[in-house]
């Protein structure tokens, strides 16, 4: 290569990279400053945090690290100073044990400087201070194959009775060997399972302006006693399963019906990720009552971010503004499939048909309590025995009980 020829050629190279970089910071409008995004990994969240990583340029550097396991790394990785990462992707329950430690600092500044864009209900409050964006919305709803339930001479089932039937009549009729599954894998799968059914039953996890548990009794017992019919439809191991697993299996082809989390459903109608026999006779609906009840047996729960504390202004400023461009509103325009948004301007597409259906049929959010996470971990660790046949429902609930209560009263919540 000829010297003149290289030297234009470099030139060329290092004005592209100039352009990209002043188009990146006249994007996001960030001059400086570090930006380390902890989130789950699912698709929704995939895209928010991309669109946050265009915001990285010769000023300003963005890392990430999506993991299942973000909610065990979450405490430790901000608890140093300064913190591993600057912004957690949290839900309702993730960001209990960060306020719980004090790792994140309020946002109501930067939200009167760079939160035009957001609507009051995605600002979630605590004693009066705006501690996380939320962004999207999500619960855990019906998934049904209408092929199937027509073939078993099915309507669409609306309680977890109506399933129960269902199954039976599609399993009778030879249709399929095992019509169910259900996220039972032991730990916070099987927790939310149990979370789900009781408030359908109408119970309450506490007892009222306490910290004590309030789930051994009838409610929780015929929770139990559901969610086990349920598994004689089940493939044998389903205790298996955790909430990907069962869509995985779905979109498989191997069961007819499942109770699965909305932001997972756009891939499932979507007839280029999954088979279109099974994408096109898919809908999705409200998640079921049971026992009589009239509301969904689900929780609301939403997603959103939060900023660390022990990280400098300028990295939490870089960091908010990143996270806010990640989610400003033609991001949910432009990918209506992808989750329920919460963000302005969103027309909800087919795939938030079963969150809206379970939050307007008046299902209960998640608690968003210093000690639920408590409650949720006995849950998961505790109910498992009984899942498998090797104890009862009574001893099982006490032993969520006592589980839960010793590790009340060494977080100080129980005496």
């Amino acid at each position: 290569m000829k010297k003149t020829a290289f030297f234009a050629s470099t030139a060329t190279i290092m004005l592209s990279g100039l352009v990209a970089v002043q188009a990146a910071r006249a994007e996001c409008g960030i001059e400086k400053g570090t930006v380390r995004i902890l989130s789950n990994d699912f698709e929704a969240l995939r895209l928010v945090v991309s669109e946050a990583e265009k915001c990285a340029s010769a000023t300003v550097k963005v890392s990430k690290n999506q993991t299942s396991e973000h909610k065990n790394l979450q405490v430790p990785a901000l608890k140093i100073n300064p913190a591993q990462y600057t912004v957690a992707v949290i839900a309702n329950n993730s960001i209990v044990p960060l306020l719980n430690e004090g790792l994140l600092r309020p946002l109501d500044d930067l939200v009167a400087k760079y939160g035009q864009d957001l609507q009051p209900t995605q600002l979630i409050k605590l004693d009066g201070k705006v501690m996380a964006i939320a962004f999207m919305g999500n619960s855990q709803h019906l998934f049904f194959r209408k092929d199937i339930l027509e073939k078993a001479g099915l309507q669409q089932p609306k309680s977890y009775e109506d399933v129960l039937a269902a199954a039976k009549a599609i399993k009778e009729k030879g249709l399929m060997q095992y019509p169910l599954a259900a996220s039972n894998k032991a730990g916070w799968d099987l927790a939310a399972e149990f979370v789900n059914m009781y408030l359908g039953y109408g119970g309450e996890l506490f007892a009222a302006g306490s910290a004590a548990p309030a789930i051994n009794n009838e409610k929780g017992l015929a929770t139990l006693k559901t969610m086990k019919a349920m598994t004689e439809y089940m493939n044998p191991d389903y205790m298996t399963y955790n909430a990907d697993e069962i869509v995985k299996g779905y979109a498989a082809g191997k069961t007819a019906i499942i109770n699965a989390w909305g932001s997972l459903a756009g891939g499932v109608i979507d007839p280029v990720k999954t088979p279109a026999e099974i994408a096109d006779n898919t809908v999705l609906g409200a998640a079921p009552t049971v026992g009589g009840g009239s509301i969904p047996a689900a929780a609301l729960w939403w997603d959103g971010f939060s900023i660390a504390k022990n990280i400098s202004d300028e990295d939490a400023e870089a960091s908010f503004r990143a996270m806010v461009h990640g989610i400003r509103p033609e991001v949910g325009q432009k990918h209506p499939a992808l989750a329920t948004w919460l963000t302005k301007g969103y027309q909800p597409g087919p795939n938030a048909v079963g969150v809206l259906a379970t939050a307007n049929g008046g299902a209960k959010p998640y608690p968003m309590l210093p000690y639920m996470g408590l409650l949720h971990s006995a849950l998961g660790s505790e109910l498992a025995e009984y899942m498998q046949g090797r104890e009862s429902a009574e001893e099982a609930l006490k032993d969520v009980e006592a589980s839960y209560s010793a590790a009340a009263k060494e977080g100080g919540f129980l005496k």
